[in-house]
């Protein structure tokens, strides 16, 4: 391998879902940019990116928590494919990514073949733009192709891996337009943050039972929630009564005998701990979007944008940054204008201001974790600049993404 890992040099690590038409989670690529110190640019920090990007993975985040057990989309450069740098990663869970630039000399072809020998996937991105992608084809299990370039040519991509038994891939879906126009074209996977795009119905009521989910989850992040309230919230839902008993008694639940009342069931488990999960089980109940994706980005986002206010000079600031992040997908999740939703909920005035994207410091938050999140690094990183912090970004999102598994892992039946 090529490039050596200093201390002078960081990684950028974060990942963009690939969906089924149905919202399910087909896999996640991980996007990453290497900053070295000395300014290098060039084939040597391509190598050192992508290494880095493996190194990351199985070390720093944990795979797991970067792809909650999905396969993850790894691009590599020609040096590293050669070089067997994939072995690193489990065949079960890594798919190698090969960009159009990469020449399919006789090492490239052999690399290929090998690693799908080992039981890893193969996945030739912009299949559309390479000249000798069919050279690769016989080794390959998905390729993707840009949609928003040529119509005719994404069509006949979809056609050739159809022929070739390959899963098709429709990348830069980034609207609910492009998501449908994709659709239309014969494509049922699809990379872009189309299902983070709102789609509003107009000014129609809604359900009883998400505006009450919604309140709830107002309620739950209040600062001084006393026992009591949290004990009347839980006992006058019955889905909500029947979690907190089922937590009481789950596997990772240390709790053992008899529980006489609601109460006791709360003092028993704590009240922290049933306020993280009633927070997870409203905001499942609020999202009407039909995508879980919706529901783990706003996970993210909201313990983001809490580490990132537990930073700032300014009481409380954690807390009403969680609320931040946990709302800014809800008119995606209620199908409402942005405005509309916000106003069922009890939040601060410049919470609810930033949501709606008026410029202030928690819209500068919310705004910096959102670059990240999509790879937009030097956004990312003038956000928090403009707040006065010298947090890394990159530690910020890998303390959430473990986290967001933790809860994962822990969730009762």
């Amino acid at each position: 391998m090529s490039a050596n890992l200093d201390q002078g040099t960081t990684a950028l690590l974060a990942r963009q879902p690939v969906l089924d038409e149905a919202g399910r989670v087909f896999g996640y690529e991980l996007l990453y940019r290497v900053d070295a110190s000395d300014g290098d640019t060039g084939p040597e920090l391509d190598d050192l990116a992508s290494a880095r990007v493996l190194a990351d993975a199985v070390i720093a985040v944990g795979l797991d928590a970067l792809t909650g057990g999905h396969p993850a989309f790894i691009r590599l450069t020609r040096t590293l494919l050669v070089s067997d740098a994939w072995t690193l990663l489990p065949s079960t869970t890594m798919i190698v990514q090969l960009g159009p630039h990469i020449d399919a000399d006789d090492l490239v072809v052999d690399a290929c073949r090998r690693l799908r020998e080992q039981g890893y996937g193969l996945c030739l991105d912009g299949f559309t733009e390479r000249s000798d992608g069919d050279t690769l084809v016989p080794y390959a299990t998905s390729i993707k192709v840009d949609v928003t370039i040529d119509a005719h040519a994404a069509a006949s991509a979809l056609r050739s891996a159809a022929a070739a038994g390959l899963t098709a891939i429709a990348t830069h879906v980034d609207s609910l337009e492009l998501a449908a126009e994709a659709h239309n074209a014969g494509y049922r996977i699809y990379q872009g943050s189309h299902f983070c795009a709102p789609r509003t119905f107009g000014a129609t009521a809604m359900p009883a039972r998400r505006l009450a989910y919604l309140n709830l989850l107002g309620a739950l992040n209040r600062e001084n929630l006393s026992v009591s309230e949290l004990e009347e919230m839980v006992k006058h839902d019955a889905a909500l009564t029947f979690r907190v008993l089922r937590l009481v008694n789950s596997a990772g639940s240390a709790v053992r005998g008899e529980v006489t009342s609601i109460r006791h069931a709360l003092l028993l488990v704590g009240r922290d701990k049933i306020r993280k999960w009633a927070t997870i089980w409203a905001m499942a109940g609020v999202n009407g979007s039909g995508t879980q994706e919706v529901v783990s980005v706003a996970l993210l986002r909201a313990r983001s944008c809490e580490l990132i206010g537990n930073e700032m000079d300014v009481a409380e600031n954690g807390a009403g940054h969680f609320l931040l992040g946990l709302c800014s997908l809800l008119d995606v999740m209620t199908g409402q204008a942005m405005e509309e939703a916000l106003a069922e909920m009890p939040l601060d005035a410049d919470i609810k201001a930033a949501l709606q994207g008026v410029p202030n410091s928690a819209r500068t938050v919310l705004d910096a974790v959102i670059a990240y999140e999509q790879g937009r690094w030097e956004e990312a990183e003038i956000g928090l600049e403009r707040l006065g912090l010298t947090v890394a970004m990159q530690d910020i999102y890998a303390d959430a993404l473990k986290w967001a598994r933790e809860l994962s892992l822990s969730r009762p039946d």
